[in-house]
């Protein structure tokens, strides 16, 4: 972490700035479209955990540099993959008392921060990009935003807090439309089922003014806010998350997630075997 400008930088992956209350986190891979590779998720846990301590901001706003908020997993985490390798995506220790890991910590820590997050969702929120998004409490997006839950094109499931919060927002039958597919939709589409929360054509200009009204709210009452409506919404989210963590140990690595991988690089029909769950 290196601080400098009244700019916090983790890992060169992650900026924050704190201006009039409001933290504003931002994705710095532009490069690579905001994919996630080790050193991002170590920075986005580190920078939403240091958030969480602070007592001095009222809300946030999360983003993405460049021409998307995030992509989703590094490809270079598929290429492991092919080969029949774990990837970050499911890996990473669990701290003592907590109900994540570290892949899955990138996206629930936006729920440990107990002031309001906003997502500014633009270009591409694929996969773990759009696990990310849905872990902030509102989500403001462009409404040709990319989005999808993009796993299962790959052989895995949503294991970053996914399911749960997807369904959340969406009937069911929603979400397995979405997950089972892996097609991707628009943010118009995504606003209209009630993924986003509001559309713009600027989301991070709205997002941070969207920020700037609940920081001018009393931060007591905001907070017990977040506090009262997660204390319903994130019941039993130990539970699922153990859950999620033992069916993609089930998956990755094997035949029919190889083939998965092995189809899409060589681009053709992939040749799946019986489930082996």
């Amino acid at each position: 972490m290196t601080t400098g400008n009244g700019v916090t930088s983790y890992k060169d992956r992650v900026s924050v700035t704190i201006k009039n209350f409001v933290a504003e986190v931002r994705l710095d891979r532009a490069e690579k479209r905001n994919a996630l590779d080790p050193a991002m998720f170590e920075a986005i846990a580190k920078a939403g955990e240091d958030l969480v301590a602070n007592r001095e901001i009222r809300a946030v706003v999360l983003s993405g540099n460049g021409s998307s908020f995030c992509a989703g997993l590094d490809f270079s985490s598929f290429q492991s993959m092919a080969g029949g390798k774990n990837s970050g995506e499911n890996a990473g220790s669990m701290k003592p008392g907590a109900i994540t890991h570290l892949a899955q910590q990138i996206c629930w820590v936006w729920q440990e921060v107990p002031v309001p997050v906003v997502a500014a969702i633009h270009g591409h929120a694929l996969g773990g990009g759009m696990q990310l998004a849905l872990g902030a409490d509102l989500r403001v997006a462009h409404p040709q935003t990319q989005f999808a839950m993009r796993e299962a094109h790959w052989g895995l499931i949503p294991d970053m807090t996914g399911t749960l919060m997807l369904s959340r927002l969406v009937r069911d039958d929603v979400a397995k439309d979405l997950v089972f597919t892996a097609r991707i939709i628009s943010g118009q589409e995504a606003h209209q089922i009630g993924v986003v929360t509001r559309l713009a054509e600027n989301p991070l200009e709205t997002a941070l003014q969207i920020a700037g009204e609940i920081a001018e709210r009393s931060p007591d009452a905001v907070r017990g806010a977040k506090a009262l409506i997660n204390r319903l919404s994130n019941a039993g989210a130990a539970e699922h998350f153990a859950a999620e963590r033992e069916i993609i140990y089930k998956l990755i690595g094997k035949p029919n997630q190889v083939e998965a991988v092995m189809a899409n690089f060589e681009k053709r029909p992939a040749k799946f075997g019986s489930s082996s769950i």
